[in-house]
């Protein structure tokens, strides 16, 4: 719960905790609920969720027999609660190799988080093998095997340039071999070329299907925390090109535009398996629905 709290701070004090100060002793009318709706916009919760979220308040505070400002907060809690749903346990056991393919934008911290995941994994007694599936910068090959090196996992690249599916097909194979039981790929972010992208991603997908029957068993988005709204219009481009099952928010302790997070939910209908809360290699934290909106709230 900690590390929610500090990492949340920026939304928690810009946004969610002024809407503690809105609602003061007093009776509820409709700049109180104007007040609301402004704050979660700007919180970048989104439109869509915001409504939702507006009308389900609205409904309790008519149930409940609520009349004054201040009974608001825990109605809030408990809307905001109902928006988000546990994650469920990623698809990565019961096989002899699972793989996970990561995508995202160039700069939304996809490959730390990578690094991230697999040192969580790593720690639980999984042996992990990391494929540099970006090959079209030279960059993003050396700093995944720089954080290979740092979280003591392996890491198959081929030359900058090469291709990116014979790079996984060669780490699927060698993952096969060395007796390591998850593959993690990291893919190139180049929204700017959406066909060449995604023929890439068909490519990466089905070359590591004829090594490993169904893989890969997870697809999952990188998203940028502190770009918000905008996260969520890449999200939808990346779901046309790849069957993505899963999202990692990232940087969401440099923004206060955390709300965002319950538009992935509301208007992607996919979990959020873990979000960024800090630089360190720890601070990859698994999403839990009670934390974060307990965090978005000044303990009073």
């Amino acid at each position: 719960m900690g590390i929610f709290r500090s990492g949340l701070a920026k939304t928690r004090q810009s946004f969610f905790g002024r809407i503690s100060q809105l609602l003061g002793n007093t009776d509820l009318d409709d700049d109180t609920w104007d007040d609301i709706e402004a704050v979660l916009i700007q919180a970048d919760v989104g439109v869509a969720a915001t409504q939702r979220i507006m009308e389900d308040l609205k409904a309790r505070v008519k149930r409940d027999g609520i009349t004054r400002a201040d009974q608001l907060n825990v109605a809030l809690k408990e809307t905001l609660r109902g928006l988000l749903t546990t994650p469920p346990p990623m698809n990565v056991s019961g096989r002899p190799l699972s793989i996970i393919l990561v995508v995202g934008v160039n700069g939304s911290g996809k490959t730390t988080s990578i690094a991230k995941l697999a040192n969580r994994l790593n720690r639980a007694g999984r042996k992990v093998m990391l494929a540099a599936g970006d090959t079209f910068r030279a960059a993003a090959i050396e700093q995944l095997q720089t954080w290979g090196k740092r979280v003591g996992v392996p890491v198959i690249a081929g030359q900058p340039g090469s291709d990116p599916a014979a790079v996984v097909y060669d780490a699927t194979a060698a993952a096969h071999s060395r007796g390591h039981d998850i593959l993690i790929v990291d893919t190139a972010g180049r929204l700017h070329t959406n066909y060449n992208l995604m023929e890439e991603l068909a490519k990466i997908k089905s070359v590591s299907g004829k090594v490993v029957p169904d893989a890969p068993h997870e697809v999952l988005l990188v998203l940028d925390g502190t770009t918000g709204q905008n996260a969520l219009q890449q999200a939808q481009k990346f779901r046309e090109m790849v069957e993505v099952t899963g999202v990692i928010v990232t940087k969401l302790d440099g923004t206060a535009k955390g709300g965002m997070v319950f538009s992935v939910f509301n208007d992607l209908h996919l979990p959020v398996h873990y979000i960024g809360l800090g630089e360190g290699v720890n601070d990859l934290v698994l999403f839990s629905p009670e934390n974060f909106v307990n965090s978005l709230f000044d303990e009073n």
